[in-house]
């Protein structure tokens, strides 16, 4: 390894995203300083690298590897050169950096490592002060707040106002004015678009679950408008309880949350008597093990896209507040059957057991979300191969994503979610559902008589970086 392969390590330049959806912010610009090494600390002298994502990115010509907070509490990105892919897997805290530099070889030296090391430091992405500040400033941050804000719903509602103002009108003040408006419209358009066509553009009543996607709207709007809108004209539910995936966050098991939710249409308060009959049900210590990793739903937006459409669809109470939410982020199903990854965290099991008979006990009717995405494949999640172009073994490729999806939607249609869990164990998961651990979840509870596929979508970047299919679908 040598110095010339290793000189981009200094470099904290943006890179370009592949899948459209933005890189996290925080990166320095070219000829920013670069943080230094500290003998002194303990954790740079022995490393332990945090939980991270890597991506390709450029500098002009120059390939990149970037690395990132998998948990999104740094928003900060290290660039360096793909041959640090080496030095990484020796950073687990128990290797000092002599001890790297022998077991890695190819010409490192412990200078190169020092400044590895001081970037990832000052990014947060290996155990130390930095990192547990940051931990500690996000939980105090979230235990002060009375429900958590808008993140993914404020973005887009700002971008609207830009959009029509331009940027030197669209004042915070503007976009509170005028941002909820906005999105309101915005959503309407794509209900009318998306059940333009359609024999059955509402159902005569309300379901005892749905299927959504939470895929940002600009590319999941049609599966979102395709369920949401059809319960324009339904009763009105109780409460809703929404099911996500946790894609960020420290927990291994249920992971529930203790506060409403915001966007920019309003605010949907946490259903505190139902949160206090599902915690009695699960007793003490599952209920500790529920609300223990609280915190990941800062950061979580499986939540909050569909709180958006569900305040949309169903408006304010009599009180004029939006309707009470009780939220829970659900793990793989296919990881540890259904337990939580490490023994620690609540399993599935436990939590359905506690749900059906909170909702039994609970007055009134209660709506399920499983805010679901499906297939997540291209070279954005680890595949070979852009899925962009007309080629046969392209077009094949593509193909074969949305067969599978099909078989395993028929696993739901046909409600046998143990069927599903049993598929994609079998086959590991070949196109990385994300959301089994909630499909299968509400279908347990829930106990449907029948489940009314609605529509299925998978988008697509243009140059084929990414692909991510949804559906939408009710369950009766």
């Amino acid at each position: 390894m040598s110095k010339a392969t290793l000189r981009a390590m200094n470099e904290r330049t943006p890179p370009t995203d592949g899948d459209g959806a933005g890189a996290a912010a925080g990166g320095s610009s070219p000829g920013a300083e670069a943080p230094s090494f500290d003998p002194s600390d303990p954790s740079q002298l022995k490393p332990k690298l945090r939980p991270i994502r890597g991506f390709p990115a450029k500098n002009g010509e120059q390939v990149l590897l970037g690395l990132a907070d998998a948990q999104q509490i740094s928003d900060k990105i290290v660039f360096t050169a793909p041959a640090a892919q080496a030095i990484l897997p020796h950073m687990t805290g128990e290797n000092d950096l002599d001890a790297i530099v022998e077991k890695v070889g190819r010409g490192l030296t412990r200078e190169m490592l020092e400044q590895l090391v001081a970037q990832l430091h000052d990014a947060a992405l290996i155990d130390g002060p930095k990192f547990e500040g940051m931990l500690e400033k996000l939980r105090s941050d979230f235990e002060s707040m009375p429900h958590l804000p808008p993140a993914s719903t404020a973005q887009l509602a700002d971008a609207m106002v830009v959009q029509e103002l331009g940027e030197e009108q669209a004042t915070d003040e503007k976009k509170a004015e005028l941002g909820g408006d906005m999105l309101r419209k915005q959503m309407d358009a794509w209900i009318d678009q998306a059940l333009a066509a359609v024999q059955d553009p509402s159902f005569d009543e309300l379901p005892k679950a749905i299927v959504a996607p939470h895929l940002d709207y600009a590319r999941g709007w049609i599966n979102y408008a395709h369920v949401y809108g059809r319960m324009r004209v339904v009763d009105r539910p109780d409460r809703v309880v929404i099911l996500g995936t946790n894609h960020f966050g420290m927990a291994t098991g249920v992971c529930g949350c203790d506060k409403g939710f915001e966007t920019p249409l309003g605010m949907s308060p946490l259903d505190e008597g139902f949160y206090t009959i599902l915690t009695q049900e699960l007793g003490e210590a599952d209920a500790g093990k529920l609300i223990e990793h609280r915190y990941d739903h800062e950061r979580e937006h499986s939540i909050e896209l569909q709180a958006a459409w569900i305040q949309h669809v169903f408006g304010a109470n009599e009180n004029g507040g939006g309707l009470p939410i009780f939220a829970a982020l659900v793990q793989d199903p296919v990881r540890a059957s259904g337990e939580s990854y490490d023994g620690a965290g609540l399993g599935i099991d436990a939590f359905v057991d506690a749900m059906k008979t909170a909702i039994e006990k609970s007055p009134g009717r209660t709506l399920i979300v499983s805010s679901a995405d499906l297939s997540h494949v291209g070279p954005q999640f680890g595949d070979p191969k852009p899925l962009a172009g007309n080629e046969d073994e392209i077009v094949a490729m593509r193909n074969k994503v949305l067969s599978h999806d099909r078989e395993m939607l028929q696993h739901v249609a046909n409600i046998k979610p143990d069927e599903l869990v049993t598929a994609m164990a079998w086959q590991q998961n070949p196109t990385r559902w994300c959301s089994i651990g909630n499909i299968i979840a509400t279908q347990r509870i829930v106990k449907p008589n029948s489940v009314k596929m609605l529509n299925y979508a998978a988008a697509m970047d243009q140059q084929g970086m990414a692909m991510v299919s949804s559906c939408a679908a009710a369950m009766f």
